[in-house]
């Protein structure tokens, strides 16, 4: 659970223009005690299920708990994959009514603010001292989701991997094993090991004491994005191998100078990490290739382990980290189950040559990127068990189209989405409409 919290606080230090501009807004106001205060939605009907033309009704209505109403007002807006828009405000007193409607397939986006006269967020702290969060609700519906399609991928795509794979396994196996920390139940060591690209793959991984030869699967752990240390694992889980893999392939356990060096050395140019287009028109020049194949290097060292059962092969992460679980389930024939959620990087074609709705923390589309989108690697992933955790119907970090792509290109018979009503990409609405795509065959 650590984990995942983590890897949604990473993501989330991306943030669209919207949600940009609602931190402004929150830092020129004070913390006030409306934990209790929510927008609640309901549908006319399932949030997948409208067909072309349907009326979408929404109905926003506050609920202020034990509270009192303020000097509020609804302000919202609409965004569509048919690129109509429309806004406006409404009094809170009264249940806030929406019809739209969507002509093909496709997701609409409604956005309901609760803000002050002032026309600022009203927002809540739940305690002294945690984040700030804007009364908010990131609602969408669909129009025939599981009926859209990717912008099509590169010819060269598996001959492309076949290289890569090919060059990988002509690198030495020189691993560094450092013992970390070892306790009453097992140990913890930070690995390194070279592979691909400019920097060696670094990972922590955990063993339990007295394992037995081949009696232990692995479990990956990527993460979202950020430019951040990775501290080691705090516990050992008992039952398995774990291991947590850097996306950058920092050394381990250095001081805050090497930190600060390391992550302005990784930028490029004006860019953050991964989002140079000149670098990522070509795919062996991208960020994604060296760590994806960093990736690949940590699992192939940690499936060297005596006491894995040679079975089970597990990976997990959230964005970024979703992103990372789909590149190891597509190219690692080994990987028995992935669990990805809010995925970053799926369809990042369609905004350009589909005009499909997406937030403002997107790497600019070139057709370099086409090799690491997760659309395409989904075809690649055809036997291990896929469920996607969570995806946000108010999601546009990773939108939820790339999402719908992403389940629907898995050539996996088991597999299974999440979709969460006015989910974004860091939070989860309480009580809200959850539906469930699955292949899965019921216990």
């Amino acid at each position: 659970m650590k984990s995942i919290l983590l890897s949604m606080f990473f993501a989330c230090a991306a943030l669209s223009p919207v949600m940009a501009a609602e931190v402004k807004q929150l830092s020129e106001t004070a913390p006030m005690d409306l934990k209790d205060v929510r927008i609640v939605l309901k549908t006319n009907k399932s949030a997948l299920s409208y067909q072309p033309g349907e009326e979408m009704i929404y109905t926003f209505t506050l609920d202020t708990g034990k509270n009192q109403p303020g000097n509020w007002k609804f302000v919202y807006n609409r965004r569509g994959d048919d690129n109509k828009t429309f806004s406006g405000t409404a009094p809170v007193d009264k249940p806030l009514v929406i019809k739209t409607s969507l002509a093909k397939p496709g997701f609409v986006s409604i956005n309901v603010y609760l803000r002050d006269a002032k026309g600022k967020n009203v927002y809540y702290q739940a305690k002294k001292g945690s984040r700030k969060r804007a009364i908010v609700y990131y609602a969408g519906t669909a129009v025939q989701p599981e009926t859209l399609t990717d912008c099509g991928e590169p010819a060269d795509f598996d001959a492309f991997w076949a290289k890569q794979l090919k060059r990988l396994s002509e690198v030495p196996f020189n691993v560094e094993k450092k013992l970390v920390k070892e306790t009453k139940n097992g140990y913890i060591y930070a690995m390194s090991c070279p592979a691909l690209g400019p920097r060696p793959a670094t990972w922590f991984m955990t063993i339990p004491k007295n394992a037995k030869a081949k009696s232990l699967p692995i479990h990956v752990q990527f993460y979202g994005y950020g430019a951040h240390k990775q501290g080691a694992p705090s516990s050992i889980h008992q039952k398995r191998i774990s291991i947590f893999v850097n996306a950058h392939g920092q050394k381990l356990m250095q001081d805050a100078k090497y930190y600060k060096e390391f992550f302005q050395s990784i930028r490029s140019k004006r860019y953050n990490y991964a989002f140079n287009p000149e670098e990522n028109k070509n795919p062996e020049t991208a960020f994604f290739y060296g760590m994806a194949l960093r990736n690949l290097r940590a699992i192939q060292v940690t499936k060297k382990c005596l006491e894995w059962n040679g079975k089970d092969l597990i990976v997990a992460g959230g964005s970024q980290g979703g992103l990372q679980t789909m590149w190891a389930a597509a190219l690692d024939p080994d990987v028995t189950e992935a669990y990805p959620y809010i995925t970053w990087c799926c369809d990042l074609a369609g905004t350009t040559k589909k005009q499909r709705i997406s937030g403002g923390w997107r790497i600019p589309y070139v057709a370099g990127l086409d090799y690491f989108d997760a659309v395409f690697m989904a075809k690649r992933i055809k036997k291990a068990k896929v469920v996607i955790r969570r995806a946000g119907l108010g999601d546009y970090v990773c939108p939820p189209s790339g999402l719908a792509i992403s389940y629907r290109n898995l050539a996996t018979p088991n597999k299974t989405i999440r979709w969460y009503q006015g989910s974004d990409h860091g939070t989860v609405q309480k009580g809200a409409e959850i539906v469930t795509w699955t292949t899965a065959k019921k216990k």
